[in-house]
C-alpha cells in the first residue's frame, strides 16, 4: 500500500531535499508552504506531489488548510514539520524575537497538533517527525529566542509522545536535530555547515527507522557532548561573537 506524507516548509532547504527523496521513494505527497507559485513549481518538478495548500502557519486558519490537505490526500501516514525560521539577533530586536516564537512555537503548536488530532481521530497508526535543532542544548546569547524555542520544539515533542503512549495510540514521533545547515535561513558564516540533500538523506533515513532522536551529524554530536559538559556558570560567560569570527 502506497504511503503517505504531508511536508510542511517543502519549498526550500531541507523540506525540499526530503520531497525529492520521499517522491523518489514512492510516497504519495501533499505539500505546504506559504507561498503559491512555489508550491506550483514543486508539484510539476516531482512526480509523487499529488497536492499542494498555501498555509501560513502563524494563522489561525491553518489547522483547517492543513485537514483540508490530509483530506485531499487521502489520508496521511507521515506528517514532517520543516517550518521555522530564526535570526542570529545579538542587538534583541524585539520584532525578530516575537516573528521566531510566533513560529516555531505556536506555528508549530498549531500544525502539530492538528495531526495528533487525526491520528487520534482515525485510530490511525502514523509518524510526526519534527526539525528543531542542536541550538535547543543550551540558550545561546546571539540567537535567544532561536535557541529557546528550539528547546521548546524538543519538549514539546517529547510531550506529546508521552501522551501518545498514555492513549494507546500507535504513533511514533522523531525529533531530528541538525547542526549548522547550508540554507536561505543563515545569514552569516558558520562552520560545519551541512548539505540540505545530505541532511534529508539521514532524515529520511531516521524516519525509516523509526528512530526517537537523531543528532546530524557525528562532529555536532561531538559539539552537543562538548556543550553539555559546560556549567552554566562558565556558559553565560562566554563571548561567542569572538568565536564565530
Amino acid at each position: 500500500m502506497t504511503k503517505k506524507a504531508i511536508v510542511m516548509g517543502a519549498t526550500s532547504g531541507i523540506g525540499l531535499a526530503v520531497v525529492k527523496l520521499l517522491s523518489e521513494q514512492g510516497y504519495e505527497l501533499g505539500i505546504a508552504g506559504r507561498r503559491l507559485d512555489n508550491l506550483k513549481e514543486v508539484k510539476e518538478q516531482f512526480s509523487g506531489v499529488k497536492e499542494f495548500e498555501s498555509i501560513d502557519i502563524t494563522k489561525e486558519d491553518s489547522p483547517q488548510k492543513l485537514e483540508n490537505l490530509i483530506e485531499r490526500l487521502g489520508g496521511m501516514d507521515l506528517y514532517f514539520h520543516s517550518s521555522g525560521i530564526g535570526y542570529q539577533n545579538g542587538e534583541l530586536d524585539a520584532d525578530m524575537e516575537l516573528r521566531t516564537i510566533e513560529t516555531n512555537c505556536s506555528g508549530l503548536t498549531r500544525m502539530v497538533d492538528t495531526v495528533f488530532h487525526y491520528f487520534a481521530r482515525n485510530q490511525s497508526k502514523g509518524q510526526i517527525a519534527v526539525i528543531t535543532s542542536i541550538a535547543r542544548t543550551k540558550g545561546i546569547g546571539l540567537a535567544p529566542a532561536y535557541s529557546a524555542t528550539k528547546r521548546f520544539q524538543s519538549t514539546y515533542v517529547q510531550a506529546l509522545s508521552q501522551l501518545a503512549s498514555t492513549k494507546n495510540m500507535d504513533v511514533t514521533f522523531t525529533e531530528i536535530r541538525p547542526g549548522f545547515v547550508d540554507t536561505a535561513l543563515l545569514k552569516h558564516e558558520y562552520p560545519m555547515l551541512l548539505k540540505p540533500e545530505k541532511v534529508a538523506q539521514k532524515i529520511v533515513k531516521a524516519i525509516r527507522q523509526k528512530r526517537r532522536v537523531v543528532t546530524i551529524d557525528w562532529r555536532y554530536k561531538l559539539l552537543v557532548y562538548a556543550w553539555q559538559l559546560i556549567p552554566n556558570c562558565i556558559w553565560e560567560k562566554l563571548n561567542l561573537l569572538k568565536l564565530t569570527n
